[in-house]
């Protein structure tokens, strides 16, 4: 019998990675993001591999993502891949910005917990499962700057060891995935579209891309049911720390 992974944003970067990757490995995918014409777009693409259901709602929006995923109440998911996330501005806190505070927050923490509550049930009820949330290094360092997005991925984290202890007695794995500089829409999105600077952030370096990612989560799931690959983090070999990069010039 194929599996089922549901991944959350998936119209770009390793969310994407990871619908590929898993589509090609066989399993069915539900993919699910805000943006319709992407997902359709995808759909058609993963189509030729497996079979591929699309939702499209905003996890920030509790009713929104209660109302898509009741839809899909007869699909049995054995993977969850927690990946919707953003970091949205560089200011320190003092200079901070109430909305984007928000964004963040309402996305990387509450739009993870609202989907993992619809889903984490089905998975009690099946005594299996796998849930892989997408951290970052931001969530075991604080950079300058970073103030709340890392405090968002420190609370990724601390969820995650939370869930583990949780679902450990129903069989259900967790896992913590927390990249560190990877080439995806996130610089752009965190400098608010400006693609320059959102460039800049990997000039004279080689950064992750999301299909190195989506091949680490596809060794964490993959695993005998005996083995979980609790916390998993991953960085580009020039960038040993969130703050050093050594770059070519």
């Amino acid at each position: 019998m194929n599996k089922t992974i549901l991944i959350t944003g998936a119209t770009s970067g390793i969310g994407k990675a990871c619908a590929e990757k898993f589509a090609q490995e066989g399993y069915h995918i539900i993919i699910t993001g805000r943006r319709k014409k992407i997902l359709d777009t995808l759909q058609v693409q993963l189509a030729k591999f497996t079979k591929v259901t699309t939702l499209c709602f905003d996890v920030r929006d509790r009713d929104q993502t209660t109302s898509a995923l009741a839809s899909i109440s007869n699909i049995r998911i054995d993977v969850l891949l927690n990946n919707a996330g953003l970091a949205v501005g560089v200011n320190p806190i003092d200079e901070g910005n109430f909305e984007d505070w928000d964004r963040m927050i309402d996305t990387n923490v509450k739009g993870l917990l609202n989907v993992s509550k619809c889903i984490i049930p089905k998975m009690v009820n099946q005594k299996t499962g796998h849930i892989i949330n997408i951290g970052s290094i931001a969530g075991k360092e604080v950079y300058p700057n970073g103030n709340i997005y890392c405090a968002s991925k420190h609370a990724v984290d601390a969820i995650s060891q939370g869930m583990r202890i949780d679902l450990a007695k129903h069989h259900i794995r967790v896992t913590n995935i927390a990249p560190g500089l990877v080439e995806t829409e996130f610089s752009n999105v965190r400098f608010y579209g400006d693609h320059k600077r959102a460039d800049n952030v990997y000039i004279g370096m080689d950064p992750l891309t999301g299909i190195d990612v989506a091949e680490a989560i596809w060794f964490c799931t993959s695993r005998p049911a005996h083995v979980n690959i609790a916390d998993l983090l991953i960085l580009p070999s020039v960038q040993p720390s969130a703050t050093i990069v050594i770059r070519k010039y």
